[in-house]
Formats: C-alpha cells, sequence, structure tokens
C-alpha cells in the first residue's frame, strides 16, 4: 500500500511539473507571438513609411519633369522655346565638328499670320500655332527638335544631316499647306515659306548658319511665299 502511495505521489509530481513546463512554454509562445506581433506593427508602420516617401518622391519627380519641361518648351506649342533649341543647336554643332558630320537647319515662317489674327481673332491664330508646330513635329525625324523661334516662326535643327535640308524642309511645307487648319471661327489656310541652311567647315557657328537660313527664308518670302529656298555660299545673298 506504501509503494502504491508513493507511486501515485510520484505520478502526480510528474504530471505537476509536466503542467508547469507546458504552462512556461506557452508563457514563452505567448511571448513570442506578442513579439512577432509587436515586430509586425513595426514592420507595417516603417511599410507605411516608405509608401509615403516613394509618393512624395514620385511627386517631387514629377513636379521636376514638369518644371524641366516649362523651363525648355513654348507654353502655346508645345514646341521647344528659342533658349532651348539654340541650345540644342550649339550641342549639335560642337558634336558634328567632333565626329565630322554636318548640321541642317530650317526657319520656316507663317505667311499672313497677321491676316489670321486680324481676320479670324488671336484665338484662332493661337490655335494655328499649335497646329502648324504639330505638322513640322509630324515631318521630321525622332533625333530632330522643333522650336518656337520668335512669333509665327519655327526653328528646326537637323543634326548628322545626310540629305539637303531644303528636301526636308520642302515635306513641311506641303504637310503645312496641304489642308486648312481648323478651328472653332472657321477651316483657315496656312502656308510657310522656309530658308534651309547645312553647316560646313566654313559655316559652323550659330550665328552663321541661322543668318544663312534666314536670308534663304527672305528670298522665299520676297519670291511669293510658300516655298523653300536654300541658303548660298554667301549668307547675305
Amino acid at each position: 500500500m506504501a509503494e502504491e502511495l508513493e507511486q501515485l505521489k510520484s505520478t502526480h509530481d510528474e504530471v505537476i511539473d509536466q503542467r508547469d513546463r507546458l504552462a512556461e512554454e506557452e508563457a514563452n509562445i505567448k511571448k513570442q507571438l506578442e513579439d512577432l506581433n509587436s515586430t509586425k506593427a513595426a514592420m507595417t508602420e516603417v511599410i507605411d513609411e516608405l509608401k509615403t516617401k516613394m509618393v512624395t518622391l514620385e511627386k517631387d519627380l514629377e513636379a521636376g519633369e514638369d518644371y524641366r519641361f516649362q523651363a525648355t518648351h513654348d507654353s502655346l506649342t508645345g514646341a521647344w522655346n528659342r533658349a532651348a533649341i539654340l541650345d540644342f543647336l550649339k550641342r549639335e554643332l560642337v558634336r558634328a565638328q567632333r565626329e565630322g558630320t554636318w548640321v541642317g537647319v530650317i526657319l520656316a515662317d507663317l505667311d499672313h499670320f497677321k491676316n489670321v489674327n486680324d481676320v479670324y481673332g488671336h484665338l484662332a491664330g493661337d490655335a494655328v500655332l499649335r497646329e502648324v508646330a504639330q505638322r513640322i513635329s509630324a515631318c521630321v525625324r525622332e533625333y530632330d527638335a522643333v522650336g518656337r523661334y520668335g512669333g509665327e516662326e519655327f526653328l528646326v535643327v537637323l543634326p548628322a544631316c545626310e540629305e539637303e535640308p531644303v528636301r526636308h524642309a520642302e515635306r513641311v511645307r506641303a504637310l503645312v499647306s496641304a489642308e486648312p487648319v481648323s478651328a472653332k471661327e472657321g477651316a483657315i489656310p496656312m502656308t510657310l515659306s522656309l530658308g534651309a541652311a547645312l553647316s560646313s567647315e566654313a559655316l559652323c557657328d550659330i550665328e552663321g548658319l541661322i543668318r544663312a537660313a534666314d536670308v534663304a527664308l527672305y528670298r522665299a518670302k520676297r519670291s511669293g511665299r510658300n516655298r523653300v529656298e536654300a541658303a548660298s555660299a554667301n549668307a547675305e545673298a
């Protein structure tokens, strides 16, 4: 009988020990779960903070891109502005001298544009400028650049020009004059006069190249408009 009681007591003690160990393990597991939940909450907070920073960064990048676009593009037509197109031309002339290639330029001026503003109004004139800029851009290669040089005048820069720029200019002239510009005020026929020049060893600076194209443009105006003229060897001719 005494042995049985001793055995029961021993069994009871073992059960108590197991219960205590299980309780301790349960407490440890609960503690680990609490730590995991705390870590998860902290990680969630960090992730949310990173997401917020990413959204802010994306907005800053978009704002920076918008600022750069506004700083380099004409607000009305979306073409490059005068400063940007001249800077592009300067860089391409330097590249051309380094690589032994040539740069073409085209100066395009809308014919009788003042009459458009006088007859149809300035809003119609703005619509014409936007449409003409789009048509010119549609004619050039993806690595060419189109800029609003001033008023109703556009400057096209043709890097690595392998054919006479007058051919590019003729395509521009034909597309612009192909059909009238549609505006609220009506269909407005438009034509361009264009002067084209190609850089050379003797004509490799911005001022000289644009002057040559400008002289050719003036000659196109004097010759009846809606035409292309190539720059002569003497820019003053």
